[in-house]
């Protein structure tokens, strides 16, 4: 039985998996990565670059964003517009993968391919194939990054090829007339705006009052006008969808007895760790109620030498935060003085089509917190650059302080929204006030401008 020792063995090749494996090998650990799949990049690559790839495709190849402005679209037939869709999406992910493989290459990181499980004293069973004689290797230090995958409701009949969760909806290789999106997170959204772009009859079912509801509240409201206007069906509070095949038709039913009858449903309802099969409980690696490895500031699991970072310790499961919980985690597992603490804010991005993001809090958290704040709004229907581009859909929303103007929280509902968030979230940081924007000279016309005037209106309601 072939046996090897590195410094930090890591599961799952995922972003956070290669952020761990690549700062560790930066700092002259040696390192090993072990994953099932020979191509890096995990959800990031296969799920989230796909699904945005998909977005960007489908707005290139239907004109969508330029049909009101100059009242034309690209005559493409549907099935050559998903044909150039699904090559253009394969060809990121492959760009993505290399990229991924070349870092890991670059830092002189081992790949070791199988299906891995945990024994006693930091030691990795790595089987490549069934009945192979199995690898083991040994570390001085373990990390779990294995990544998420959707999850699955039960009662839904998912072995129904017309019946998807959000990684097989990546893979349609088709043009649809009609969907049916369950769901109204982050995925769920951007699935249902991406067909609605490629001229499919697209009805988006969500349980809750609200779309998106980690996000303010008024932004959760006009993405979900926007989606009415761009012709999507949206159904909010309309509670437990199901499918079923009859009559050899796929049947979707609602919570209140309608039936509907799509090609296709998606059902978005979230993500699930990747732990199943790991051996946590042989190697003493605590997990919680959902099966979420529970860890502690510095990512250390219940295990001596055993840490975990990414999906699988939970919320809030975002690729941009995996990668740095990973290189935070290697950082204190090493005693590195690098990366000490993860950015306590993140923003989070939604691609949708129009995008959404925001950092800091909303109106509904400074209301909670007791917090006398105050709003500025800038619509894109008043910003120059937005009206060339015809990207007039959304806003910038500020909350901030209404004592000292300090701002707590940007909103942005438009094209370029996870961009533009950025600069909102720098001011937030630095502890600036919404008067900076007032100060600065912006490049005329940008969609960046839209935060002067956001802050303008902002000083309006106060008074100021």
């Amino acid at each position: 039985m072939e046996s090897a020792h590195y410094d930090l063995v890591v599961l799952g090749a995922g972003p956070a998996g290669e952020k761990a494996a690549a700062q560790a090998a930066y700092w002259g650990r040696r390192v090993a990565v072990v994953d099932r799949q020979r191509r890096p990049g995990g959800t990031m690559v296969g799920g989230a670059v796909s699904s945005k790839t998909m977005r960007e495709a489908a707005l290139y190849l239907t004109g969508f964003r330029r049909r009101d402005v100059y009242d034309v679209g690209l005559d493409l037939a549907p099935e050559a517009a998903v044909e150039k869709l699904r090559h253009r999406t394969d060809d990121v992910v492959r760009l993505m993968t290399e990229s991924a493989a070349a870092n890991l290459r670059r830092h002189g990181v081992d790949m070791i391919y199988g299906t891995a499980t945990l024994d006693r004293d930091r030691t990795v069973v790595v089987h490549a194939t069934a009945g192979s004689e199995p690898r083991v290797v040994r570390a001085d230090v373990i990390m779990i990054t294995t990544g998420s995958r959707p999850f699955l409701a039960p009662g839904i009949p998912f072995d129904d090829p017309d019946v998807l969760d959000s990684d097989s909806a990546a893979l349609l290789d088709r043009p649809l007339r009609s969907l049916v999106v369950v769901g109204g997170g982050a995925v769920g959204c951007e699935f249902a705006s991406i067909f609605t772009a490629l001229g499919a009859e697209v009805v988006l079912v969500d349980s809750g009052p609200h779309l998106l509801p980690f996000m303010d509240r008024e932004i959760s409201d006009l993405l979900a006008t926007t989606f009415r206007r761009m012709g999507m069906r949206v159904l909010q509070g309309a509670g437990r969808a199901s499918a079923a095949r009859v009559n050899a038709k796929l049947e979707v039913r609602l919570a209140d007895g309608e039936i509907l009858r799509p090609e296709k449903v998606i059902f978005a309802a979230g993500r699930a760790g990747n732990t199943e099969g790991l051996g946590l409980e042989a190697a003493g690696v605590a997990t919680d109620e959902r099966g979420r490895i529970v860890v502690d500031e510095h990512f250390r699991t219940t295990a001596e030498g055993i840490y975990a970072a990414g999906d699988v310790i939970g919320p809030p499961a975002l690729g941009s935060v995996s990668m740095e919980q990973a290189r935070v985690a290697v950082c204190w597992a090493f005693d590195i003085p690098f990366k000490r603490t993860v950015d306590a804010l993140p923003p989070f991005g939604v691609y949708s089509i129009p995008e959404v993001s925001m950092v800091g809090l909303t109106e509904e958290e400074a209301t909670s917190k007791g917090i006398a704040y105050g709003v500025g709004r800038a619509r894109f229907d008043q910003n120059t650059r937005a009206a060339i581009a015809g990207s007039t859909e959304g806003m910038v929303k500020f909350v901030f302080e209404r004592d000292d103007l300090r701002l707590l929280g940007v909103h942005i509902v438009g094209e370029t929204a996870t961009e533009l968030i950025h600069q909102g979230q720098t001011v937030i940081h630095f502890g600036g006030k919404i008067d900076y924007f007032i100060q600065s000279t912006f490049n005329v016309p940008t969609v960046s401008e839209a935060y002067k005037y956001a802050a303008y209106d902002g000083l309006r309601q106060v008074g100021r």
